[in-house]
C-alpha cells in the first residue's frame, strides 16, 4: 500500500532527488511539509501552473501540509531563472494585487481548508546584518555561477545584478524557516530548489527530497506556457474559451495534456494512441473529451458541458447563435477600419497585435478572411468575428 502511494505521488514528475528518502519520508508515517513557492511578478495563473498545483493537491489528499508560500519578498528581485537580462522591479502595490489573485485562483485546484499560505516576507524583512552576512557565507560565487542562467549571460558579456545572486540564496532559506520536507517545482527550478536542500544540511536540518515537474507546453507546442510568449490558458479565462483554446492544440501535444492535466495513466494514453492508429478512435472525439475533462476539472462540469454545446455549435454545425454579443460602446460609421473594430470589440488591446492578427490571417468577417491590415468593413448587425482558432463575436 505504502508503495502504491509513492507511486501516486511520484507519476509524472521529471525527477524525485532522492528517491529513496522520499520513500523513507513517506514510511515514516509523519505529517510531512510540502512547499510551493510563487513569486507573485504577474496577476494571471495558467494551466502551466496546475501541473504542480495538481500534485500538491494529491499531497493534500494524503494528509500532508501544503505550505503555499507567496515569495512577496524574493518577487522585489525576480526569479533569474530562464532570464537572459534583469527583470525589472515590482512596486509594492503590484505585488499585494497579484499575490491576492495567485491566492483566488489556487483555491480552484487546493482545498482551501488545507492551505498553509505564508509570505517570506515575514522573514525575509527582518534579516539582520549579521544573519545576511552569515547566510551569505554558507553559499559560493563559484556554485552560483555554475548556473546555466548566469553562465550564458557571462559568457555573452550581459550584466548580471548583484541582487539576483541573491535569489536562489533567499529562495533556499524559506526552506529552512519552513523546516520542508518536501519542495515542488518545475524542471526550471531544479538549481533553486538544491539550494534549499543543500541550505538545510548547512543549518542542520533534514534536507528536503525535490520533486521537479514537466513544463507544460504552451498552444504553440514548441515553447513552455507563458504569458511572456502569448501561448496560455489562464485559470481565470472563461471556460469556453479555455475549451476552444485546448481543441486547437496539435494532436500530438494533446496527449502531453492527457498526462499532465487529467494526470492519465501511460497505460490508458498507450490504448487510446492504438485506437488512434487503427482508425477505432478519431482525435477530434479524444480532443473533445480532454477538453471537457479540463475544463470540467478547473472550471466545473456544468461550465464544461455548456463550452462543449457551444464549440459543436461555433465550429461544427456553423451555428452562431451563440456566439459572444458585443454591444458597441461607440457607434462606428457603416465602414469601419478593421484594425479600429478588432479594438473597440476588445479582441486586442493595440493596433500592432490587431495588425499581427490580420496579417497571420487569424481575422475573418462573416467567414471572410482578412488579410489587408488597410481593409475597412461593413459593420452590420449580426455579423460574426472569428479572431484566431477560438474566439467569435457577434454584434447586438
Amino acid at each position: 500500500m505504502k508503495q502504491a502511494i509513492v507511486e501516486k505521488l511520484t507519476a509524472h514528475a521529471t525527477a524525485v532527488i532522492p528517491l529513496e528518502e522520499f520513500t523513507k519520508k513517506l514510511n515514516s508515517g509523519k505529517k510531512l511539509v510540502i512547499k510551493f513557492g510563487a513569486d507573485p511578478t504577474s496577476p494571471d495563473l495558467h494551466l502551466g501552473h496546475a501541473v504542480v498545483l495538481c500534485k500538491l493537491k494529491e499531497f493534500q489528499d494524503q494528509g500532508h501540509e501544503v505550505v503555499f508560500l507567496i515569495g512577496d519578498y524574493t518577487a522585489r528581485i525576480g526569479d533569474p531563472t530562464g532570464r537572459s537580462k534583469t527583470r525589472p522591479p515590482l512596486t509594492e502595490e503590484q505585488i499585494a494585487h497579484n499575490s491576492k489573485t495567485y491566492l483566488d485562483q489556487v483555491t480552484k485546484i487546493l482545498d482551501p481548508q488545507k492551505i498553509t499560505v505564508r509570505y517570506n516576507s515575514e522573514w525575509l524583512d527582518t534579516l539582520t546584518s549579521k544573519q545576511w552576512l552569515e547566510l551569505c557565507a554558507k553559499f559560493t560565487l563559484t556554485r552560483l555561477i555554475e548556473r546555466e542562467d548566469f553562465a550564458t549571460r557571462l559568457t555573452n558579456g550581459i550584466s548580471i545584478g548583484f541582487h539576483e545572486l541573491l535569489y536562489p540564496i533567499l529562495q533556499g532559506y524559506d526552506s529552512v524557516v519552513l523546516k520542508a520536507d518536501v519542495e515542488l517545482g518545475g524542471t526550471d527550478q531544479t538549481f533553486n530548489l538544491l539550494v534549499g536542500r543543500f541550505l538545510q544540511e548547512q543549518y542542520d536540518q533534514a534536507p528536503q527530497v525535490v520533486i521537479t515537474m514537466p513544463l507544460l507546453e504552451g498552444l504553440d507546442g514548441v515553447a513552455k506556457m507563458s504569458k511572456s510568449y502569448g501561448n496560455t490558458i489562464g485559470l481565470t479565462e472563461p471556460a469556453d474559451q479555455a475549451y476552444g483554446k485546448v481543441m486547437s492544440i496539435s494532436d500530438v501535444l494533446m496527449w502531453r495534456y492527457y498526462a499532465l492535466l487529467l494526470n492519465t495513466s501511460p497505460i490508458t494514453l498507450q490504448e487510446m494512441q492504438q485506437a488512434v492508429a487503427q482508425n477505432s478512435a478519431h482525435p477530434m472525439d479524444l480532443k473533445k473529451k480532454l477538453a471537457h475533462g479540463i475544463v470540467a476539472k478547473f472550471w466545473g462540469v456544468a461550465e464544461a458541458d455548456t463550452a462543449q454545446t457551444t464549440f459543436e455549435q461555433l465550429f461544427q454545425k456553423k451555428d452562431y447563435s451563440n456566439a459572444q454579443e458585443v454591444a458597441l460602446l461607440v457607434k462606428l460609421p457603416p465602414q469601419v477600419w478593421i484594425v479600429e473594430l478588432l479594438k473597440e470589440l476588445g479582441a486586442c488591446k493595440s493596433s500592432a497585435e490587431a495588425g499581427r492578427l490580420i496579417t497571420a490571417g487569424a481575422v475573418s468577417i462573416d467567414e471572410q478572411k482578412i488579410t489587408d491590415i488597410k481593409a475597412t468593413v461593413s459593420v452590420h448587425m449580426g455579423m460574426v468575428v472569428r479572431v484566431g482558432k477560438h474566439r467569435f463575436y457577434k454584434l447586438a
